[in-house]
């Protein structure tokens, strides 16, 4: 029997967890306790490396590829990436995941995961007990038994036992993010679990059951599949393609319309950390139930979790309070407020400030990096690189770079050239470029990505100031 693939989904832009997680940084790809821990992403993949599983594939943005393929490095992990141009939420995600695995064997398992959960329990014997019926072509969807109403989570309803398959539920009906009085009504029955997100099936089974919902969106991805380019381990979807699929997830498109779901209990402890609240959760308490990351004093304070990366937070009196500072900004709240968090990331948006995609600031080993500029034209970003140094800046359509101060060295894959003050290059749009400062002195190079404002077909996302260093 052949084993699971993994498929990790890195996407979402984590708005309930700013403003460490910004729309260019999501929270998968931090820490998960302390500067010194893995990352949200990095313990997902750890957490399938046993003989159940195979290599995982990873889809992510084209964003977000140095980082993953940075963080999978330090795992010494391989791994197959589909890069996708535009965000379509998990269902195309998914699909060309399984599209990619039933190349080899259609029959194969795979295991949807999302990569900014924390899980802890056997979870090898948990995915291992529903296996045959994935082999025999269940959707099986794990559920997770509520410990209060939470209404940031969606519900999978109980619909009774299958005589053919021990242990496992028949689904009655989905509940999607209830309101606290229906919330609270579905945990006193007992029959409701919450939904973890995490799906078994055989990749034949979800291409079949995508082709009869949705074929519109199964047509989209088998051609972005196909018109895809091809790497060393990398799939790159074809933009063109894939903005004809529906921007919708494989619960709407597929699990809430087939008769093949099932739903396993899952006996774990399980956070999807989709707040504040949620990491002081999952938190190491002190005496008083804080939870401190950074430089904290406190005083007649209790219940309060507070992340301070550069400097001295002091506490006096205030309990249950949330204090997360970072050097662009700053968020006080309180432990149950922390859903509306992505209220005041709606209203960053709308008045387009940076705060909103990336930190305004952020000094690298290779030098440093602010935020010039954001209109509706284009985003503009100064780097400063330091003597001897050398960043990558991933492949988007109009991005381009103006010589400053100094001279540096680019070289995207094809040709090498010298950049003095005055000249500018066009990056390519589909490799990394490299720059590199071989003089011994700082030089100043001038980012500017355009938008779809001006530039038909690109996304109106901005991209990603560059943050890995070779």
């Amino acid at each position: 029997m052949s084993k699971i693939v993994p498929v990790i989904l890195c996407g979402g832009s984590g708005t309930r967890l700013w403003p460490m997680s910004r729309s260019q940084s999501p929270k998968q790809f931090h820490p998960v306790d302390g500067p010194a821990s893995l990352s949200f992403f990095q313990t997902t993949v750890q957490r399938h490396r046993s003989d159940l599983y195979d290599a995982p594939i990873v889809v992510t943005s084209v964003t977000h590829l140095t980082t993953v393929r940075r963080q999978l490095a330090e795992l010494q992990c391989p791994a197959r990436i589909i890069a996708e141009p535009v965000a379509r939420n998990t269902g195309p995600a998914v699909l060309a995941a399984a599209l990619q695995i039933a190349q080899t064997d259609p029959k194969s398992l795979m295991l949807v995961l999302p990569s900014d959960h924390v899980i802890s329990g056997d979870m090898d014997s948990v995915i291992s007990g529903p296996m045959q019926a994935a082999h025999d072509g269940r959707i099986v969807l794990f559920g997770i038994t509520p410990t209060y109403p939470e209404t940031g989570y969606g519900y999978i309803v109980d619909g009774g036992a299958f005589a053919t398959h021990p242990g496992l539920r028949r689904v009655a009906h989905f509940v999607e993010k209830p309101p606290l009085s229906q919330a609270t009504t579905l945990v006193a029955t007992g029959d409701a679990f919450w939904a973890s997100g995490i799906s078994l099936f055989a990749a034949e089974t979800i291409i079949s059951e995508m082709r009869r919902c949705d074929r519109k969106t199964y047509d989209a991805v088998v051609t972005a599949c196909e018109k895809g380019e091809k790497r060393t381990g990398e799939l790159h979807l074809n933009t063109d393609a894939l903005r004809r699929a529906r921007s919708e997830p494989t619960e709407r498109i597929v699990f809430e319309n087939s008769e093949r779901v099932v739903l396993f209990p899952a006996n774990l402890v399980w956070n999807d950390v989709g707040s504040w609240t949620s990491i002081h959760g999952i938190g190491r308490p002190d005496a008083q139930g804080n939870v401190f990351h950074g430089d904290v004093i406190a005083t007649e304070t209790e219940g309060a979790l507070v992340h301070s990366q550069d400097r001295l937070v002091a506490l006096v009196g205030v309990p249950n309070v949330i204090v997360i500072d970072t050097p662009d900004a700053l968020l006080v709240t309180q432990r149950g407020r922390c859903q509306d968090v992505k209220k005041i990331v709606e209203t960053l948006r709308k008045e387009e400030r940076v705060e909103a995609s990336r930190h305004r600031r952020r000094d690298h080993a290779w030098g440093q990096s602010s935020n010039l500029m954001r209109s509706g034209a284009f985003d503009m970003s100064i780097l400063r690189l330091y003597a001897g140094n050398t960043l990558e800046i991933d492949p988007l359509p109009g991005r381009r770079l103006i010589m400053v101060e100094g001279n540096v060295d680019m070289f995207d894959g094809l040709q090498r050239r010298k950049l003095s003050p005055g000249e500018h290059a066009t990056l390519d749009t589909q490799v990394l470029s490299r720059v590199t400062n071989f003089s011994d002195k700082t030089a100043e190079v001038l980012l500017m990505t355009m938008t779809s404002s001006i530039m038909a077909g690109t996304s109106k996302s901005f991209a990603p100031v560059p943050t890995h260093v070779s």
